[in-house]
């Protein structure tokens, strides 16, 4: 049997392809959580008396396989199938019959397709984190590196004051790891096991809940059980949410950094084999990466209101549009873990040039802070102000790498506190390498 709730009726052929969409092709990325889970429901199963000790060994043997072939990509999903669920149902019933038959009991597969998205997306938000932290990182050192070399500071895209390239890029680390913080959150509101909430109104087989989610190493049970398929939607939004808020200081950054490493600015640049030419013009060397870093922020952007767009609307319970979630969510953490790779090795490809900074430090940078001289013996601001303001022409050019050192105020270019992120980046690794370490061991020991 290919469909898990076939009953004998032949299916129209359009509604059939319109229905499974290409869901048989998306859930490939889940077969490895919903074996996981299953696992773990096998266990749960046998400790209430469905199933029988051998039942269990053999279900977990067949779950083991699975995993082994989808990772060597031999583990297919066929379109009258439609999803995970029903492929690795009809491998264990195919090759342990009764067994097979019986892992579904007191699931639907309405729990059981979110308990492995729950996996799967646990398991990108950490990838998330890892790979933001390494940019961190890359980020740090750039502005460690050329902590004190001027550049000129702008608003409304014209020169404003003076500013750094310290200053500059640990905007950005500072800005990622808020990020992060919006991922933790997000992390722990998916961290609720839904499973054995079935089609959403539970079961009056004697579950243990609890027992399954210890064993998955959730850190508790979502509790209601329509509440479990009322979160389906709101739970994916979160996520792209928080990705859309690291995709927009990509996006900024990338922006930045097509605009500093045009000739007209040429304040940084990188090696030919980060940028692409032209069809037609011998001359073009193309930073086509940033700008598809731009799109790309759009896109995830995008993906975060289609999922609201389709969940917002629904009536409570179980609706079949959810399945067109699955597809923008696996998209956008895909793009979001490329997006942050290739920033990551754009800063380390990345060349500074002092020179050029230097010598874009012109005079009118100085204008607000001869103004601040003159408050600081007595004028009041709005006198000095007029008076700069009058005298422009007069202001004479200074040491930039002076005027950027003497401004101490926390955060400012003198005092950019680096070494105190530093410590806060270091234990927001350690913190990660634990959460890795405790997700793996569930996994591995769910399959025992």
């Amino acid at each position: 049997m290919s469909k898990t709730w076939h009953k004998g009726q032949e299916l129209n052929k359009e509604i059939e392809a319109f229905t499974v969409g290409n869901d048989f092709l998306t859930d490939e990325k889940l077969v490895k959580y919903d074996c996981i889970a299953s696992a773990a429901h096998a266990e749960m199963l046998y400790s209430i008396g469905i199933l029988k000790k051998q039942e269990l060994s053999q279900l977990k043997k067949g779950l083991k396989e699975i995993i082994q072939l989808n990772k060597d990509n031999k583990f297919k999903i066929s379109p009258e199938q439609e999803d995970c669920h029903t492929a690795i149902e009809n491998y264990l019933t195919k090759k342990y019959s009764n067994a097979g038959r019986k892992i579904h009991t007191a699931r639907s597969r309405n729990d059981q397709v979110l308990v492995a998205i729950q996996l799967y997306i646990k398991d990108e938000l950490l990838n998330i984190k890892s790979l933001s932290l390494e940019l961190v990182g890359e980020l740090e050192k750039t502005a460690k590196k050329n902590e004190f070399v001027p550049m000129p500071g702008y608003t409304h895209m014209q020169k404003a004051m003076p500013s750094s390239i310290g200053l500059w890029v640990m905007s950005f680390a500072e800005s990622m790891m808020d990020n992060l913080k919006l991922v933790d959150v997000v992390y722990d509101i998916n961290d609720q096991c839904p499973l054995g909430s079935g089609a959403g109104y539970g079961t009056n087989i004697p579950v243990n809940r609890k027992k399954v989610a210890e064993a998955l190493g959730f850190s508790k049970l979502k509790n209601n059980t329509l509440y479990v398929q009322n979160s389906r939607g709101k739970n994916e939004t979160n996520v792209v949410f928080a990705l859309s808020n690291i995709m927009t200081d990509l996006s900024k950054l990338a922006t930045d950094l097509l605009l500093f490493s045009t000739k007209e600015f040429g304040f940084v640049s990188f090696p030919q084999e980060m940028c692409t030419g032209s069809s037609i013009m011998p001359q073009k060397k193309n930073l086509d990466v940033m700008e598809l870093i731009r799109a790309k922020a759009a896109s995830v952007n995008a993906k975060y209101i289609e999922i609201t767009n389709i969940t917002q609307k629904l009536p409570s319970g179980y609706n079949r549009d959810f399945q067109l979630i699955k597809k923008p969510l696996i998209e956008a953490l895909d793009i979001t873990k490329k997006s942050i790779k290739i920033m990551s090795l754009s800063l380390k490809k990345m060349k500074v040039n002092k020179e050029n900074l230097v010598g874009a430090c012109t005079h009118e940078l100085y204008a607000t802070d001869e103004a601040n001289k003159l408050v600081m013996k007595g004028t009041p601001f709005r006198e000095a102000y007029r008076n700069i303001s009058e005298n422009l022409d007069k202001l004479e050019k200074q040491d930039p790498l002076k005027n950027i050192k003497e401004k101490k105020v926390t955060g400012a270019p003198g005092n950019l506190g680096i070494k105190i992120f530093h410590k806060q980046s270091k234990q927001e690794q350690n913190k990660l390498k634990k959460q890795k370490k405790d997700f793996m061991k569930i996994l591995d020991e769910n399959l025992k």
